[in-house]
Protein backbone atom coordinates (compact mmCIF):
# COMPACT_ATOMS: atom_id res chain seq x y z
CA UNK A 1 0.00 0.00 0.00
CA UNK A 2 2.65 2.79 1.23
CA UNK A 3 4.49 1.75 -2.40
CA UNK A 4 1.61 2.56 -4.48
CA UNK A 5 0.92 5.77 -2.50
CA UNK A 6 4.57 6.22 -3.13
CA UNK A 7 4.17 5.92 -7.05
CA UNK A 8 1.11 7.61 -6.76
CA UNK A 9 2.64 10.95 -5.77
CA UNK A 10 5.56 10.69 -8.06
CA UNK A 11 3.95 9.92 -10.89
CA UNK A 12 1.47 13.57 -10.01
CA UNK A 13 4.62 15.71 -9.48
CA UNK A 14 6.57 13.95 -12.45
CA UNK A 15 3.30 14.86 -14.82
CA UNK A 16 3.37 18.58 -13.43
CA UNK A 17 4.48 21.22 -15.90
CA UNK A 18 5.42 24.87 -15.01
CA UNK A 19 3.76 26.88 -17.22
CA UNK A 20 5.61 28.85 -19.27
CA UNK A 21 4.59 30.47 -22.22
CA UNK A 22 7.33 33.22 -22.68
CA UNK A 23 6.51 33.95 -26.41
CA UNK A 24 4.00 36.13 -25.02
CA UNK A 25 6.28 38.09 -23.19
CA UNK A 26 8.87 39.24 -25.70
CA UNK A 27 6.95 42.28 -26.40
CA UNK A 28 4.88 44.71 -24.18
CA UNK A 29 5.02 47.36 -21.50
CA UNK A 30 5.29 45.71 -17.94
CA UNK A 31 5.17 46.74 -14.22
CA UNK A 32 7.72 44.94 -12.47
CA UNK A 33 8.45 44.31 -8.87
CA UNK A 34 11.52 42.85 -6.78
CA UNK A 35 12.17 42.42 -3.36
CA UNK A 36 15.68 43.36 -2.17
CA UNK A 37 16.96 42.49 2.26
CA UNK A 38 12.80 43.17 2.48
CA UNK A 39 11.97 46.01 0.65
CA UNK A 40 10.23 46.17 -2.68
CA UNK A 41 10.88 47.83 -5.69
CA UNK A 42 8.33 48.91 -8.68
CA UNK A 43 9.30 49.41 -12.22
CA UNK A 44 8.34 50.00 -15.56
CA UNK A 45 9.58 49.19 -18.71
CA UNK A 46 8.71 48.79 -21.98
CA UNK A 47 10.45 46.18 -24.52
CA UNK A 48 10.56 45.44 -28.05
CA UNK A 49 12.17 42.36 -29.83
CA UNK A 50 16.04 43.99 -29.34
CA UNK A 51 15.21 47.36 -26.64
CA UNK A 52 14.32 47.98 -23.50
CA UNK A 53 13.49 51.43 -21.76
CA UNK A 54 12.62 50.86 -18.03
CA UNK A 55 11.68 53.85 -15.73
CA UNK A 56 12.81 53.49 -11.71
CA UNK A 57 12.37 56.46 -9.39
CA UNK A 58 11.78 59.28 -11.98
CA UNK A 59 14.76 57.84 -14.18
CA UNK A 60 15.01 56.03 -17.36
CA UNK A 61 17.47 53.53 -18.71
CA UNK A 62 17.69 51.78 -21.96
CA UNK A 63 19.12 48.68 -22.90
CA UNK A 64 20.05 46.33 -25.56
CA UNK A 65 17.90 42.81 -25.35
CA UNK A 66 19.43 39.53 -26.90
CA UNK A 67 17.77 36.43 -26.93
CA UNK A 68 19.16 33.30 -25.83
CA UNK A 69 16.27 31.48 -26.29
CA UNK A 70 12.21 31.56 -25.87
CA UNK A 71 12.52 32.58 -22.17
CA UNK A 72 16.22 33.45 -21.50
CA UNK A 73 17.43 37.32 -22.59
CA UNK A 74 20.69 39.24 -22.28
CA UNK A 75 20.41 42.73 -21.21
CA UNK A 76 23.66 45.54 -22.14
CA UNK A 77 22.89 48.96 -21.05
CA UNK A 78 23.20 51.17 -23.72
CA UNK A 79 24.49 54.44 -22.02
CA UNK A 80 26.19 53.01 -19.19
CA UNK A 81 27.15 55.76 -16.49
CA UNK A 82 29.52 53.23 -14.08
CA UNK A 83 31.18 50.26 -13.99
CA UNK A 84 28.17 48.12 -12.62
CA UNK A 85 25.74 49.16 -15.38
CA UNK A 86 28.56 48.03 -17.64
CA UNK A 87 28.05 44.74 -16.91
CA UNK A 88 25.77 42.53 -18.58
CA UNK A 89 22.30 40.96 -16.99
CA UNK A 90 20.97 37.91 -17.87
CA UNK A 91 17.36 37.32 -17.21
CA UNK A 92 15.32 33.78 -16.94
CA UNK A 93 11.42 33.45 -17.36
CA UNK A 94 10.55 30.87 -14.87
CA UNK A 95 6.79 30.53 -14.82
CA UNK A 96 3.83 32.65 -16.82
CA UNK A 97 0.25 33.06 -16.54
CA UNK A 98 -1.75 35.00 -18.99
CA UNK A 99 -0.78 38.66 -18.26
CA UNK A 100 2.54 37.92 -16.13
CA UNK A 101 5.51 36.20 -15.52
CA UNK A 102 7.84 35.43 -12.66
CA UNK A 103 11.70 35.66 -13.07
CA UNK A 104 15.28 35.55 -12.06
CA UNK A 105 17.77 37.81 -12.73
CA UNK A 106 21.52 38.42 -11.90
CA UNK A 107 24.84 39.71 -13.23
CA UNK A 108 26.18 36.96 -16.71
CA UNK A 109 29.07 35.06 -15.36
CA UNK A 110 27.81 35.61 -11.22
CA UNK A 111 25.65 32.76 -9.46
CA UNK A 112 23.77 35.18 -7.05
CA UNK A 113 20.36 35.36 -8.73
CA UNK A 114 17.41 37.76 -7.18
CA UNK A 115 13.84 37.16 -8.66
CA UNK A 116 11.10 39.51 -9.13
CA UNK A 117 7.54 39.51 -11.30
CA UNK A 118 6.45 41.39 -13.66
CA UNK A 119 2.70 42.24 -14.84
CA UNK A 120 1.74 43.35 -18.62
CA UNK A 121 0.00 46.77 -18.61
CA UNK A 122 -0.23 46.91 -21.95
CA UNK A 123 0.97 44.70 -25.42
CA UNK A 124 2.43 46.54 -28.20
Amino acid sequence: MKYLLALSAFLYFSCYQVERNCNNFKTGTYESTITIDGKEYKSMFSRTSDLQVETFNGLKDSAKVRWINDCEMVFKTINPKNRAEQKDIHLKILTTTKDSYTFEYGYVGETNKQQGDAKRVKLE
